[in-house]
């Protein structure tokens, strides 16, 4: 297998995970799942909150595929690691840089302002809907306009 193959799997992987995050956010998180979820849109009270399961469940599917994949690094192994660099984009994007969980995340960059934008905008409401921008590293453009 060339190093182009699984480069390849690896960014279809990132992109296919955020589409498939953008649509169970919206329809499986602000649906039946909201219960959880909602724990995410509240104030936190502690380190930790509900919702972070939804990472624990997409980190142990990761390990997984990665698993599968180990003897021969074929297919499994690296659309597992590709889910595995989400989250880590995820965890420093959204908990880190949105979120603040460790509030030494700062910038001026355009495009991820106008991400902290959409997604406050995401968060204005605590119900389960209406709510908008379900997107991790997509949003629509009306977020990076210069204020």
């Amino acid at each position: 297998m060339t190093i182009l193959i699984p480069i390849g799997i690896l960014l279809c992987t990132l992109i296919g995970m955020e589409c498939f995050s953008w649509f169970i956010h919206k329809f499986l998180f602000h649906g039946p799942l909201w219960f959880i979820h909602k724990t995410h849109h509240q104030e936190r009270h502690g380190f930790l909150e509900l919702n972070d399961m939804f990472s624990i469940g997409f980190a142990a599917l990761s390990m997984y595929l990665m698993y599968l994949g180990k003897d021969d690094f074929g297919v499994y192994f690296w659309i597992g690691l590709g889910i595995s660099v989400y989250g880590i984009i995820y965890f420093i994007f959204h908990d880190w840089f949105i979120h603040n969980r460790f509030k030494a995340f700062k910038s001026s960059n355009w495009y991820l302002l106008g991400i902290r934008r959409a997604h406050k905008m995401h968060h204005k409401s605590t119900k389960k809907n209406p709510s908008e921008e379900f997107g991790l590293l997509w949003a629509s453009r009306k977020y990076f306009k210069k204020a």
